[in-house]
């Protein structure tokens, strides 16, 4: 049965006024045990879409932990989370100078009052702002027309197969070049890029990219299939903390085999700087 609640206060984790700030805001009722309630204007289709998801127990995460911005954050997803209320449990694994690492899990419960286990994740807390400024990379950030040559939900004559609630909250602009499918011609290549920010103006963050890692359209659209790909995992990696303005999503998949595809997700922000990585395994429906 659902845990009693008891006094309830705010987190320190809890900041801003803006719609992904609201709706990923929890109370805690006891240390390392939180309330939430989903909003329903995160889904995709019925299911609640995993990068909220992530960012919800990232907050959670951020408020248990001494450390307040995740470097390394991986989650399995059980079962389909759905709008309302659900219960965020923290642990602190282990506590260090520069890195803490905790694990989270998030719960609701069935009709007949039945605990279930939604999503759980391990990761690693640190301090972005004190990490040196040494780069050395060959990657490069995606080359994509400007947003004004791109095109979003919104820009179509109907709604894009798959939209959903999601959509309204986001600033999405995708490069026409991974657009095929949305006019009936998929390329057959597994790439989706696209600009991205949240649709209030609210300024990206460490939490606000383990959303932005998975709010695109599925790469599996542009292979030529439809319907809902569930994620199985996600692992996030956040490298730095991002600029103002808009950030540049990059998708690719290589493979798909045995009804599972992966999903390598680069995001560049407006100093073209590499500011989060993500691979993530997901199911598709071959038939």
């Amino acid at each position: 049965m659902p845990e009693a609640a008891s006094a309830a206060t705010p987190t320190r984790a809890t900041i801003g006024d803006s719609e992904f700030d609201r709706d990923t805001a929890l109370t805690a009722r006891a240390p390392g045990v939180y309330d939430i309630d989903l909003s329903a204007g995160w889904t995709i289709i019925n299911a609640v879409n995993g990068g909220y998801l992530l960012a919800v127990l990232g907050r959670a995460l951020a408020d248990t932990l001494p450390h307040a911005d995740p470097f390394t954050i991986s989650a399995h997803y059980l079962t389909a989370s759905q709008p309302g209320p659900a219960v965020v449990r923290t642990e602190t694994v282990r506590t260090g100078r520069t890195l803490s690492t905790g694990q989270a899990s998030l719960v609701q419960y069935d009709e007949e009052g039945r605990e279930v286990e939604r999503i759980r994740v391990l990761a690693s807390y640190g301090d972005l702002d004190a990490l040196p400024d040494d780069v050395r990379t060959t990657a490069e950030p995606p080359a994509m027309p400007p947003p004004q040559e791109c095109f979003g939900p919104q820009d179509g004559p109907s709604p894009v197969p798959g939209s959903s609630a999601i959509t309204d909250r986001l600033m999405i602009k995708l490069d026409p070049a991974t657009l095929g499918w949305a006019l009936g011609a998929p390329s057959g290549k597994g790439e989706m890029r696209a600009w991205f920010g949240l649709a209030d103006g609210r300024d990206a963050d460490p939490l606000s990219l383990l959303l932005a890692v998975d709010a695109l359209p599925p790469t599996a659209f542009e292979i030529g299939l439809k319907g809902w790909v569930p994620t199985v995992e996600l692992t996030v990696h956040v490298r730095s903390r991002p600029a103002p303005g808009p950030l540049r999503v990059a998708i690719t998949t290589r493979n798909l085999a045995g009804g599972f595809l992966e999903e390598d997700a680069e995001v560049w922000d407006s100093a073209d700087r590499l500011v989060a990585q993500s691979r993530q395994l997901a199911r598709v429906r071959l038939g």
